[in-house]
């Protein structure tokens, strides 16, 4: 009787495991894990669920060395894509994609995100679970209007030819088509509710998930009134399906109009719990990696202010907000694994001792992920752009790939990051 007895206690481990994590809350302008205020230095591996899959791109012993290198690194907050469309011969897109029609889905792809939950689990790592995106590296919000249209999605570069605007006015009329927000809505209902493999848990009910994201990067564009409709109509249908995690946005901020009211407006809506800022010197114009002496002091100081202005319509919002992006390009613009990192190292340090002052201040920012992780991966060669068979690293598909990624390798940023590691 005993003997069955630990080995009933044996597997409720197993299979409960994750619970020994606390949901994250708000509460104010503060997160709280285990009723004491949360903060985090995390990271960006959006490609997470890929790398998790036993199928084509998969790597899982790839995945856990990345988890523990991370882990050991103070980083217990990553931001993942739990959404990418197909169909896979679509050009510069993760791949394989997760829903490869509406509602059909990559089964392999799809056991990696279960995979992948349960080994975050085990560190006491926390998930920040994004469900849509306004870029086509993923598929997202275009793909969703190819499908309900039959139009064909005008790429942006490095399409040949590519407009970046007619590419996010084609992406932007998700907002107002109803049967691309169902579909998309469909696809939320399908992951909050489905459950872990590996765990036993359902998402809903996992507090490894920190927050569901609605989206990477929403803009608006020309379709205004539309976007803040999709924003209250998808967080009340989060909340509705599951009142344990937070929601956010996902949004940028004010990005290149910084006197623009949509950072305030979006996240004033009582289904969203923390607001998100994302930031981008050089995507900008702001900072030119090619000449650092001349444009890094004033690109920082612009940042700074970029953050500080946010971080106040926070204060007033009584709501945390987390900087989920920011990064740098390695000295001289070179995306060579091997190229020096003197800039970026000093920017890295910059960021998070400001983020470390404003915290130890009181301030409302809770967290903040750097952009990207590459760890062990590596380009097929410095600048190239990724191809399906290549190692995912932290440059989306359609950029660049060496531009912003972290590797293992990187030492002197690495020793950057682990100084803030472990707020």
């Amino acid at each position: 009787m005993l003997k069955n007895i630990i080995i009933i206690a044996a597997l409720f481990i197993n299979i409960s495991g994750n619970m020994a994590q606390s949901f994250v809350s708000q509460k104010g302008i503060n997160l709280f894990k285990n009723n004491k205020p949360y903060h985090f230095l995390g990271t960006n591996l959006w490609y997470g669920m890929n790398l998790a899959s036993t199928g084509p791109g998969g790597d899982r012993s790839r995945l856990l060395r990345e988890l523990d290198h991370l882990q050991s690194l103070g980083i217990k907050n990553l931001r993942i894509m739990a959404a990418s469309e197909g169909p896979d011969s679509e050009p510069w897109r993760m791949t394989p994609a997760l829903q490869i029609a509406p509602g059909v889905y990559n089964q392999e792809v799809l056991d990696g995100l279960d995979f992948l939950l349960s080994e975050m689990g085990k560190r006491d790592m926390y998930a920040v679970l994004c469900l849509n995106n306004m870029w086509p590296w993923s598929g997202g919000m275009a793909q969703y209007v190819a499908w309900v249209s039959g139009k064909k999605i005008p790429y942006p570069p490095p399409a040949e030819g590519g407009k970046w605007l007619k590419f996010m006015k084609f992406s932007a009329r998700f907002f107002s088509n109803e049967n691309a927000m169902e579909l998309s809505h469909d696809h939320i209902r399908f992951i909050i509710n489905r459950k872990n493999k590996y765990t036993g848990i359902h998402y809903k009910n996992d507090p490894t998930i920190m927050a569901w994201q609605l989206a990477n990067e929403p803009r608006a564009i020309f379709n205004t009134k539309a976007y803040y409709n999709w924003i209250e109509k998808t967080a009340a249908l989060i909340k509705s399906l599951d009142p344990n995690h937070l929601v956010s946005v996902g949004s940028e901020g004010n990005a290149i109009l910084p006197f623009s009211r949509k950072f305030k407006k979006e996240h004033k809506n009582s289904n969203i719990d923390y607001a998100t800022m994302h930031i981008w010197i050089q995507n900008w114009g702001w900072y030119n990696p090619e000449k650092p002496e001349a444009s890094f002091e004033k690109s920082l100081k612009k940042a700074k202010k970029y953050i500080r202005r946010h971080v106040h319509t926070t204060q007033r919002l009584n709501m945390p907000v987390v900087l989920e992006e920011f990064g740098i390009a390695r000295d001289g613009g070179d995306h060579d694994p091997t190229s020096s990192t003197v800039w970026r190292d000093r920017y890295y340090e910059e960021i998070f001792a400001l983020i470390d002052e404003m915290m130890k201040n009181g301030a409302p920012i809770t967290g903040i992920n750097f952009w990207a992780w590459a760890g062990e991966g590596r380009p097929r060669e410095p600048k190239a752009i990724w191809k399906s068979g290549d190692d995912f690293i932290g440059d989306p598909p359609f950029e660049y790939q060496g531009w912003y990624s972290i590797y293992d390798t990187d030492t002197t940023t690495l020793e950057v990051i682990k100084r803030y590691g472990g707020w």
